[in-house]
């Protein structure tokens, strides 16, 4: 049966009560906004402000509605997509439209916390915003007198991430990372890199409404929601394009594929070597394209030539014929064809030459640079508003990583953990910390190494929205304002035509006693005697003047939220043009002289992991359509969809146990880890037998998120076995194995 389009943006949203990616409202059900017997408001009573979403990373532009209650007060009352942004189209998903949810949430954090309890407990005092920033001001000048101001370290996330790293350098320290490099993209980028002198970045530049072949390794389009994908993959089977998908889980996207590969976990660098094996053989590569763009051909074919399917096959579980029959479907839609980069590349410790494996492969094909295949996006660049010049610090993020992870681009988390733990010898130390928009007790593995870094340091402040497991180990927490109240920086992301997209408030002032983060970030700026890094008095200041300068103005951008600019460079690299790559070599480098140089392998190696124990089953994770991870577990209307994760399990392996659908189980890992809640099994053909699934972000453990605590299991626990990728530090978190506990084990929970 032929899939369309209206089929795959429905199956997306299985499970979210049939909310898809659409213009209407989640509204008319918002505790305290409508009573009963009110209408919902139309659009010609409703004030309109532009958005940029905050719930994912996509940064979807779009608009706020608000309308007038009973007594007279504006209430938010929904949000849509931005007919004229390239990255929502006009169309958000579930979650972007129920980030409402997070205005509404009765246990967001409203006034300013210092701690009056021990660590992880949750016990706080509130107090006003001067006692709060005077004792943050007051304990970052102690600590960079007593270790140096690099002893101050930064981790933060999404849009309030630059304001801090603003505050962080001009204090003058630059120990800065972000999750979402070492625990997520950085391998691909660097792989990328390596291979066409470009990284991915987001969105990721993959035409896929114009592909006649997919790839999806590992890839969940339909279930991570990354919007324009989702789109654009529907438009795609529309017109005919055929989708691979290589999964050892039969994921919404394998349900609507022409091939589904349930590939035995950890080998995917033998499959991709195996089709490079039979591209180069047959002589299915795009030969012209090699030739003229390529370095390192030769090296490459003598470097697959014993890769055969039947050597696969004894690796993946994926027969010989079919490795072939996929290979052959790829190269006769080349290059209009799309081996997808994927996005959460952490697994297995090989992840950067994983990358590279994929990277190589469309090159083959030759499908970077071309229709249907990877094209070359383009950004909008806003200039810096003019202020004093950083301080240079005695040492930063690089001084203590690109000595072992040497092609590490930006701060990685670990090194920093690793760096403020009390058994750290070294004369650089982590004593203090910001967590910004993260909660890194869930993000990063081990947890038990990342709580011990953070009762080791001498100040931890977090900034966030809500009461996450992070809150609990801070000694001050500040309520930062929602998106949905307050002015960003604006989106410069990425995409086919360059743009800008402008977030502003749409309430005249945050809930409670919450602030924007650029406000949080200027007010310590101010204590710590920064004046000459904020010579403004607020964002809208600094935002009328970057778009001046780009021939707009604030008040333009209120008005239509979206300007794109015309696109500067090509699109697609012209027919039979000769084109210069950011490489060693200055061509596409299938044998990488970047990696060689550094000591590394410069052509893919297949590695053997460990299989899994016995009675133990590899952990696989993801997502659902309706949330980001555990950001929006408690958000009320999304939560409503989705309250707490299944554990996929194969019905072989609930025989073998005497599982029943729906039975509660608690999770026990290869170190003896349990999860502190059980979580229910969902028996399913659509799981191997050698691993289970479990969504991630559930599982919460702090009551005061009222809606999250106790439900479900979380994944976070379980990952303690980190397999470090040599090239970039990045933490692999695939090889951990887990077995079932058919009642409560005796163990305490928070």
């Amino acid at each position: 049966m032929k899939t369309t389009r209206r089929d795959f943006i429905k199956i997306t949203s299985m499970g979210v009560g049939g909310l898809a990616l659409s213009m209407s409202p989640v509204l008319g059900w918002v505790p305290g906004f409508l009573e009963d017997d009110e209408q919902i408001p139309d659009d010609s009573k409703a004030q309109r402000y532009p958005t940029v979403c905050e719930v994912c990373f996509w940064k979807c532009a779009g608009w706020i509605y608000t309308v007038k209650d009973k007594e007279g007060k504006e209430k938010i009352w929904k949000i849509v997509g931005n007919e004229n942004d390239q990255h929502s189209r006009g169309r958000l998903c579930p979650r972007g439209t129920g980030g409402i949810g997070m205005y509404y949430d009765k246990d967001r954090l409203l006034n300013p916390l210092i701690r009056v309890g021990k660590p992880g407990k949750q016990t706080f005092k509130e107090v006003s915003w001067e006692e709060a920033l005077s004792f943050i001001a007051d304990k970052m000048k102690e600590i960079g007198n007593k270790y140096g101001k690099e002893s101050m370290a930064l981790f933060h996330h999404g849009t309030t991430g630059p304001h801090f790293e603003h505050l962080f350098k001009a204090f003058g320290s630059d120990s800065i990372a972000e999750p979402a490099i070492a625990q997520c993209l950085v391998p691909r980028e660097v792989g990328f890199k390596a291979t066409f002198g470009k990284g991915v970045s987001s969105p990721e530049p993959t035409d896929i409404r114009n592909t006649r072949c997919l790839v999806l390794i590992g890839n969940h389009l339909g279930e991570n929601m990354h919007n324009g994908h989702v789109q654009e993959m529907s438009e795609a089977i529309d017109n005919g394009a055929t989708i691979i998908t290589v999964d050892p889980r039969f994921s919404t996207a394998a349900s609507k594929s022409k091939f589904w590969l349930p590939i035995k976990p950890a080998t995917d660098i033998a499959l991709l070597l195996a089709w490079m094996n039979v591209i180069i053989k047959e002589k299915l590569y795009d030969k012209q394209y090699v030739e003229k763009y390529t370095y390192g051909f030769d090296l490459l074919k003598s470097h697959v030539k014993n890769f055969t399917p039947e050597w696969a096959y004894t690796k993946t579980g994926i027969k010989p014929d079919i490795i072939r029959e996929t290979a052959y479907t790829m190269a006769g839609a080349a290059p209009a064809v799309i081996i997808h980069p994927g996005r959460h590349t952490v697994w297995y410790g090989d992840d950067t030459q994983r990358s590279r494996a994929i990277a190589i492969l469309n090159a083959l094909l030759g499908s970077y640079g071309r229709k249907g295949g990877i094209y070359f996006p383009e950004k909008k660049r806003l200039p810096k508003f003019p202020h004093a010049e950083y301080e240079e610090p005695k040492w930063t993020w690089k001084t203590i990583t690109r000595n072992k992870y040497k092609l590490a681009p930006l701060g990685v988390t670990n090194v920093l953990i690793d760096y403020a733990l009390p058994e750290n010898k070294s004369d650089k130390k982590i004593k203090g910390c910001f967590i910004t928009a993260t909660n890194i007790v869930k993000s990063i593995p081990d947890q038990k190494k990342t709580i011990r870094a953070l009762d080791n340091m001498e100040l931890v402040v977090v900034v966030d929205t809500m009461p996450t497991e992070i809150t609990g180990y801070a000694d001050v927490v500040l309520p930062e304002a929602v998106y949905l109240e307050r002015y960003d920086y604006a989106r410069t992301n990425q995409h086919r035509k360059p743009n800008i997209a402008l977030r502003m408030p749409a309430v005249d002032k945050p809930a409670g006693n919450s602030k924007p983060g650029w406000w949080i970030a200027r007010e310590i700026g101010l204590k710590l005697g920064l004046e000459e890094y904020f010579p403004w008095k607020n964002i809208e200041e600094v935002l009328d003047w970057q778009f001046k300068k780009v021939g707009t103005s604030l008040e333009e951008m209120k008005k239509i939220g979206v300007k794109e600019f015309e696109k500067e460079d090509y699109l697609y690299i012209p027919d039979g043009a000769d084109w210069e790559f950011n490489t060693p070599s200055g061509k596409i480098e299938l044998f990488s002289n970047l990696l060689a140089a550094e000591g590394y392998d410069g052509l893919p190696k297949f590695t053997e992991h460990k299989q899994n124990p016995q009675g133990f089953y590899r952990l696989i994770y993801g997502r659902v359509p309706m949330h980001t991870f555990g950001r929006t577990v408690n958000n009320p209307y999304l939560n409503d969809l989705r309250s707490e994760n299944h554990l996929w399990v194969n019905p072989k392996v609930a025989e073998d146990w005497g599982i029943e659908n729906e039975q509660e189980v608690w999770l026990e890992n290869q170190d003896g880890i349990i999860t502190d809640f059980p979580v229910k099994v969902r028996i399913t053909q659509r799981i191997n037998t050698d691993a289970v699934y479990l969504p991630h972000g559930f599982g919460g453990d702090n009551k005061k998120m009222t809606r999250a605590f106790g439900k479900g299991a979380s994944d976070s626990e379980l990952i303690t076995n980190i397999k470090i990728d040599k090239e970039t530090g990045a933490t692999g978190m695939r090889e951990n194995f887990v077995t079932f506990l058919l009642e409560k084990p005796d163990k305490e929970t928070t």
